[in-house]
């Protein structure tokens, strides 16, 4: 094979990246994994600041969905604890015991006692929902189809947020939000180091089977040459030859550096990334100690103490945890505002809190999924392969039925998988 000719080269150094690159390294393929940072990761990256451990965020994985049997697949050996749903959930200035643990249900005055019983028929008549039968409609439009209580309508507002961070039901695909909710039902797992261990064993595992990762690759140019043959130029001036690419980047950087179909191209034009601020915060220790756990029901914020279930700093004893505001698509953000608002509610959950603060963060525009998954979608990102070429995508973007964590892993083995069956065939 000829100088700097890769038989498969993967385009970015996230999840999706690494979960492909692990299965294609277990083959006698030669890969190379570029990445355009100096740190691998992307938004499952976890920064160490004044010895805490803070995520891009707050980060969940799934027990029971698509992503955790991968990673257990590939000997991704990862430890911590399930949250408790039981908290508050704040209403006008109100706080009521949040109804998603049976606690918080049977003890709450939030639901008027007929009311609970409906909140549990919900519940349970989710269970039994074929996802694929809302293909085509709006989560708006399946949650006013399914139950006729305003109250009960927010819950299950809140309930897709928690489980998706979508703030627009309007617009999200009832499939993908009603998928997701059926596997948060199945349990969450806030993990110990944060997710930066599951990055560096995910790192390790494919630099030990003959993966070559290349850092501060940029990549700014794709030529296709002829068939099986294709030239990818990044911004040093280095030129990279390969048969096949998996491209795991953004979508919206993929039309700018590639000739890509059409078809496409036509989905990438219309694409709205899901986006929330987040104020990432660690304290000596926690005001109000019981309180781990809040929403708010009509204005859309999230607090959660990640590190009552994972261990989040060097020496265990602080508190690290996360206030979110989740970003409508159509929404003017004032950064200023914002933060504000977000330290207003921690004030709520945590009177005092900045009388202990150790540290933290504030990211106003956060990029949860790269896509807002539409009714529209649904049926369009069945195969990696895109049409006609030798390039394969993977990320939480390409995927029918799935959205963040779960379709970058799951994506990323679908596109190894694909190459090995197009390679054989």
């Amino acid at each position: 094979m000829e100088k700097n000719h890769w038989d498969v080269v993967i385009i970015g150094g996230g999840l999706a990246g690494y979960v492909a690159a692990n299965y294609l390294g277990k083959t006698s393929l030669n890969v190379l994994l570029l990445e355009k940072g100096s740190k691998v990761g992307g938004r499952a990256r976890t920064d160490v600041s004044k010895e805490q451990y803070f995520n891009m965020g707050p980060h969940a994985l799934y027990k029971k969905g698509k992503a955790k049997p991968i990673l257990d697949e590939l000997g991704v050996d990862l430890s911590g604890e399930s949250p408790k749903l039981s908290g508050v959930v704040v209403q006008k200035n109100e706080e009521y015991q949040a109804p998603f643990s049976p606690g918080g249900l049977f003890s709450t005055k939030l639901l008027k006692f007929q009311d609970r019983f409906k909140w549990i028929n919900v519940f349970t008549r989710l269970n039994k929902i074929n996802a694929d039968e809302l293909a085509g409609m709006t989560y708006k439009e399946w949650v006013q189809e399914e139950v006729e209580d305003e109250m009960i309508q927010q819950l299950l507002f809140v309930f897709a947020r928690i489980a998706t961070y979508s703030h627009a039901p309007e617009k999200v695909s009832a499939k993908v939000v009603v998928t997701h909710l059926k596997r948060v039902m199945g349990g969450v797992l806030y993990l110990d180091d944060g997710w930066q261990k599951m990055i560096d064993q995910l790192h390790n595992k494919a630099v030990l089977s003959g993966v070559q990762v290349q850092k501060k690759a940029n990549v700014i140019h794709i030529e296709s040459l002829e068939v099986g043959k294709q030239r990818i130029k990044l911004s040093n001036g280095e030129e990279i030859k390969t048969n096949r690419i998996i491209y795991t980047g953004a979508p919206y950087d993929l039309k700018k550096i590639s000739p890509i179909t059409d078809a496409l191209h036509n989905s990438i034009k219309n694409m709205e990334p899901i986006k929330a601020a987040t104020l990432d915060v660690a304290l000596t220790k926690l005001p109000y100690s019981k309180r781990k756990f809040g929403m708010g029901l009509s204005e859309p914020f999230y607090y959660s103490v990640h590190s009552s279930y994972g261990h989040l700093s060097k020496d265990g004893q602080s508190a690290v945890l996360h206030v979110l505001k989740y970003l409508h698509p159509d929404e003017d953000l004032d950064v200023n505002q914002v933060k504000g608002e977000l330290e207003m509610f921690m004030e709520k959950m945590q009177p005092g809190w900045k009388n202990y603060e150790i540290t933290s963060r504030y990211l106003p525009t956060m990029t949860v999924n790269q896509r807002v998954p539409l009714p529209k979608d649904d049926g369009t990102f069945r195969s990696a392969r895109i049409k006609g070429t030798d390039m394969y995508i993977a990320g939480d973007w390409t995927c029918d039925d799935s959205m963040l964590s779960e379709a970058a892993i799951s994506s990323g083995k679908r596109a190894a998988e694909e190459i090995l069956h197009d390679e054989m065939g």
